[in-house]
């Protein structure tokens, strides 16, 4: 994709980022002006857990706006810097000591990363709890950013738009324990070849809507995992990388629930995967009342596909006669190009079969040309709605 192509000058790399949500709260008078949050760390990733760099989230009153416009780009190379300017927090009086107001030292530093036309490499250091008050990141800024890795745990009434990311180590941008989060016109990138490096990836979140968004991955574009409610994904360019996933559900025995997920207007480039659900055997749980429309793949391997024997392990996974149960998943009106012989492959567990599986105006071909496959399996109530092809058998 062509933003893949270009170099960002201002890199930002964060270690422990702004307030946690967790310990906001209001005094007696209501005042805004009086209004704290106390940051934490919390790593608490239980797909990644080797997940080191936590950036805290927010929680205000109002909605919370994390925001940068985006510079021209026919002028970008012009502003690179023979070397880097390093920026941290602390050389602006921040203090980090969970009592001192840092609120004016996050401002004056973001605001001279922000006027920069050099590379800067934006710090706030680990190991601290910084005491903010409600704080916007606010652009234009005379340099690109990208943002390697962004985190963002128990937070409410957020947005985030209008920011690159790339080459994060891991997961590029994650939210955990939100709720009412907006998100929209961010652009994703990292290598192909780079494992575990999710794009956007959604756990224990409720009232979350993407939108506008392009991301181009070495793994999901886009993972929706346990505790998930009210998941909306509009108009996302995906690829490369793994597709839109809800999973993986049930690792370790573990019980799962992701529900009311909408996937809409997205188009797949040259992906792994589609538009997938991926549990494990031996979990419980469910994933439920899931719905993927108007999607378009080109060159996709596995444009359609539901995985209840998930087995990402070098040794052979045991069957189990537990299952997250999947039920009333609904894709309608996706079309393109597979670039493998299945085009539709669910594989649904023995002892809990998918339940409610409806294909309605479906048309996946061959890439190049040439009729595709469909394989099915353990399915109680498939329904085909108009025209489908290929057909399971």
């Amino acid at each position: 994709m062509s933003h893949q192509r270009n170099i960002f000058p201002f890199i930002i790399i964060f270690f422990l980022f702004l307030s946690s949500c967790y310990n906001c709260s209001l005094p007696d008078d209501n005042s805004p002006n009086n209004y704290y949050c106390q940051e934490e760390s919390a790593n608490d990733f239980e797909a990644y857990p080797s997940y080191i760099t936590t950036i805290e989230g927010f929680k205000f009153n109002n909605t919370t706006k994390i925001e940068t416009g985006f510079s021209d780009y026919s002028s970008k190379f012009r502003r690179l810097a023979t070397s880097v300017k390093t920026i941290d927090v602390q050389n602006f009086g921040a203090k980090g000591d969970g009592s001192t107001d840092d609120t004016k030292a996050f401002q004056d530093a973001w605001n001279e990363a922000c006027s920069s036309t050099a590379a800067v490499t934006f710090i706030v250091p680990q190991g601290k709890n910084y005491l903010l008050k409600p704080l916007r990141f606010l652009g234009p800024c005379k340099s690109d950013i990208t943002v390697q890795t962004l985190t963002l745990y128990k937070c409410k009434n957020l947005v985030v738009k209008d920011l690159k990311f790339q080459d994060a180590q891991q997961i590029h941008v994650s939210f955990d324990k939100c709720t009412n989060v907006q998100v929209s016109r961010l652009a994703i990138s990292a290598p192909e070849t780079s494992p575990n490096t999710d794009g956007i990836h959604v756990t224990n979140t409720q009232n979350i809507q993407i939108s506008s968004c392009t991301i181009g991955t070495g793994d999901d574009c886009i993972s929706i995992v346990s505790g998930s409610q009210n998941v909306q994904v509009t108009d996302v360019t995906c690829g490369p990388g793994h597709g839109i996933s809800i999973g993986s559900l049930g690792s370790r025995n573990s019980e799962a629930y992701v529900s009311f997920v909408v996937v809409n207007g997205v188009k797949l480039f040259g992906t792994m995967n589609g538009v997938r659900i991926k549990t494990w055997q031996g979990g419980s749980g469910s994933a439920s009342n899931i719905k993927f429309q108007n999607v378009e793949m080109q060159n996709v391997k596995n444009p359609i596909i539901i995985d209840q024997n998930y087995c990402d392990q070098a040794k052979a996974c045991e069957e189990k006669s537990l299952a997250v149960q999947v039920k009333n998943v609904v894709y309608q009106n996706i079309k393109g190009t597979s670039a493998s012989n299945v085009a539709i492959d669910l594989d649904c567990s023995k002892s809990h079969p998918c339940q409610g599986i409806v294909l309605e105006n479906v048309n996946l071909v061959r890439e190049g040309g040439g009729k595709a496959n469909a394989t099915c399996n353990n399915i109680v109530n498939l329904k085909n709605v108009g025209s489908v092809s290929p057909l399971c058998p």
